[in-house]
């Protein structure tokens, strides 16, 4: 009798690869929204994943 491997979830993206393609609300507060990233698990801020948005047009030319 062999003994076979178990189905291998797919590899987890790092926190610092992973861009929060897609996110959900997991709370909110009256100054502020949290929400989670699917693919990371990263939570944080909803104003920060437009920060983060925002940060990632600039061009390399534009950072202080």
């Amino acid at each position: 009798m062999t003994t076979s491997q178990p189905p291998q979830p797919p590899p987890k993206v790092t926190r610092e690869q992973c861009k929060h393609p897609q996110v959900q609300i997991v709370s909110r507060d009256e100054d502020a929204e949290y929400v989670e990233c699917k693919e990371c698990g990263d939570v944080f801020e909803s104003s920060e994943l437009k920060d983060m948005a925002l940060e990632e047009n600039k061009a390399p030319d534009e950072e202080v």
